[in-house]
Parts: structure tokens; C-alpha cells; sequence
């Protein structure tokens, strides 16, 4: 006999804590980025349900720390995407960040006034940055802007936009994700997304 399983499901149409699988899939089916995960112990998955839902299902991969890669040779899914978007025709610029399995939007940004895809793509990244501190969430970061990773790493962002009223609120932004690297250490790792063998990162806006 099957050893009876119980199902928690963090995200869904409905949460909780069930004790079959088929009432489980009523609660996530359809639903984009829903977050569950199966358990042998009731005990453990009504503990688990009050818990951070990375706790139980992020193990990070081995190769992380000196590479971009998986052991197949791929991005790890497991991580988060980020990407900017800007108009030449409005002048607008916004920024999301996903998780890289489903593209499911973790957050989104914009549109704002008078920006440039570089600075959105630096405040993606800071983004996703303190959302995983305030998560307590270890996953590693792509982004596919070299600019982006060099601006977090100097905790500057070296941009020749120019302030003017129509984009004080961005640079309002800009100097909140400066502080926050000053002041903030963070165990994430800032992976550059290899668009040339992998296709358009998860977070693309699909514009081009």
C-alpha cells in the first residue's frame, strides 16, 4: 500500500493543508506560479504551511557559486530572472523579476518616466536583491546586462541620465537601491544570463 502523503500549497486558488492529491490539484490547477509541495509527516506540512515555502523546496546547486551553469549545462531554474524594457517612443522604462522555471512575475516596476534600460535593469537587480534578504530567500540572480551586474558591484549606479522633474521619482529609486547596496550584505549570487546559447531571459518583456 502507498504511504499516505499530505499536500501543502503555499500559492493557489486555495492554500492549505490537504491529504490527497486530487483535492491539492483542484487548488493549483491553472494557477500560474503556484507554489506546493508534498509531505510524508501531517505534522511536517502543517509546520510547513506557516513557514517560508523556499525552506522546504530550494536546494542550492553545487556549481552556483562558480558558475552559471547547471551540471547540464543550462541556466539554474531554480533562480530568479530579472530584465528591463525601454520605449524610444514614450520614453518610458520599466523592470520585472521572475522566477526562471515558470516566469511566473515576482515584481514589476514602471512604467517610468525618462529612464534608460540600464538603470532599470540596476534596479532589477537591487530588487530582486532585497526581496530575497526580506525573504530570507538564497536564490542565485540573472540578469543579461554586464553593465548592471558592474554598476551593483561599484554600489553606483554610473548612468549620464539626466535628472529632470519628469524622472525625480526614478532617481529618488536610484539613490534608495545605492543606499540599500551600501548598507545591506546579501549571500545571492548575480549570475550573467547567456542569452546567445540560452534564447531571451525569462524576464524579457518581448518587445524586440
Amino acid at each position: 500500500m502507498a504511504k499516505k502523503k499530505f499536500y501543502v500549497v503555499w500559492e493557489g486558488h486555495k492554500t492549505g493543508v490537504f491529504d490527497n492529491w486530487k483535492t491539492c490539484e483542484t487548488a493549483i490547477k491553472g494557477y500560474a506560479g503556484a507554489k506546493y509541495k508534498s509531505f510524508e509527516n501531517e505534522a511536517l506540512a502543517h509546520r510547513a504551511i506557516n513557514e517560508n515555502y523556499w525552506k522546504y523546496v530550494n536546494k542550492k546547486p553545487a556549481s552556483a557559486s562558480t558558475s552559471n551553469q547547471n551540471a547540464g549545462g543550462g541556466p539554474i531554474m531554480k533562480s530568479i530572472s530579472v530584465d528591463a524594457a525601454y520605449s524610444s517612443a514614450s520614453k518610458n522604462m520599466e523592470y520585472q523579476g521572475v522566477y526562471t522555471a515558470d516566469k511566473s512575475v515576482w515584481f514589476k516596476r514602471g512604467p517610468l518616466p525618462k529612464g534608460t534600460n540600464n538603470v532599470g535593469e540596476f534596479l532589477a537587480i537591487v530588487h530582486a536583491l532585497a526581496l530575497c534578504k526580506q525573504q530570507n530567500i538564497d536564490l542565485p540572480i540573472y540578469t543579461d546586462s554586464q553593465t548592471a551586474m558592474a554598476w551593483v558591484n561599484n554600489k553606483k549606479a554610473k548612468t549620464t541620465l539626466a535628472e529632470e522633474p519628469s524622472n525625480e521619482r526614478l532617481f529618488e529609486f536610484i539613490e534608495r537601491a545605492e543606499n540599500w547596496l551600501k548598507e545591506n550584505t546579501w549571500k545571492n549570487k548575480i549570475l550573467k544570463w547567456d542569452t546567445r546559447n540560452w534564447g531571451e531571459i525569462p524576464a524579457d518583456f518581448g518587445r524586440k
